[in-house]
């Protein structure tokens, strides 16, 4: 049996049906969920110190109390606060709990690299100040944004109640500039069910950062994400290693 230990933002409500969904006909994987609190997006102090280390760190510790192989922190806020949080928080959690752990940014910066990916195309439900910060994020780590769309939306909560049809339409205006991959970044913008699709579609890989973190955590987690059915080729291209 693998368990994956995902933390999520308290007021995410895709997260974790979507996950339950994507793992229903996989045998031997089980996910499982702490929360903090997190009400909205900005880069007010405020909005910023909702992802201060303690509570994340917190969680993970009621979290390893289900024996997990890994935790992720299934949230996009390195995307605005730098690579090096995350990094900070995946190393307190493996000091704390004894688990490997990631993020959904540094699982974006994974997917990007195995990839092969050097442009990409931004889709996300973020305001623009947040926006221009991951985006700067991504170029420090060598990936170029060519076309980008946003929804000025602070969130958090609000983030889910936009429709496929409005983020599939995102997604095919970036698309148009022909990136090398599209990120839907935010895990409570709900790209699971129509990532698949739209690659299929538009002939390049669309991810979807739900998705990611879960592919993610079961690399770290030893198991082949190619389990996990009806995916792209995030989970069917690269060779499990």
């Amino acid at each position: 049996m693998t368990r994956i230990g995902l933390i999520t933002p308290s007021s995410n409500t895709v997260l974790e049906p979507e996950t339950y969904g994507l793992l229903r006909d996989v045998d031997g994987v089980t996910a499982h969920f702490a929360r903090f609190t997190v009400l909205k997006i900005g880069t007010d102090a405020d909005a910023l110190d909702q992802f201060s280390l303690e509570p994340q760190l917190a969680a993970a510790e009621l979290l390893a109390d289900c024996r997990p192989d890994v935790i992720a922190w299934c949230g996009t806020s390195g995307g605005w606060m730098g690579v090096d949080r995350d990094r900070a928080l995946c190393a307190g959690i493996t000091e704390r709990t004894g688990c490997p752990a990631t993020t959904s940014t540094l699982a974006q910066i994974e997917a990007f690299r195995l990839l092969g990916c050097r442009t990409y195309g931004l889709v996300t439900p973020y305001l623009s100040d947040i926006q221009e910060r991951v985006i700067q994020t991504f170029a420090n780590e060598g990936f170029k944004c060519v076309a980008d769309r946003r929804l000025e939306d602070p969130g958090n909560f609000s983030f889910s109640t936009y429709s496929p049809d409005q983020i599939s339409e995102m997604v095919r205006d970036v698309a148009i500039a022909e990136p090398d991959a599209i990120s839907i970044f935010c895990t409570n913008f709900n790209g699971v069910r129509v990532a698949p699709g739209l690659e299929s579609e538009l002939g390049m890989p669309v991810i979807d950062s739900t998705t990611l973190t879960l592919w993610h955590a079961l690399r770290l987690a030893g198991a082949d994400p190619s389990i996990v059915p009806g995916q792209g080729a995030l989970f069917t291209r690269l060779q499990f290693a």
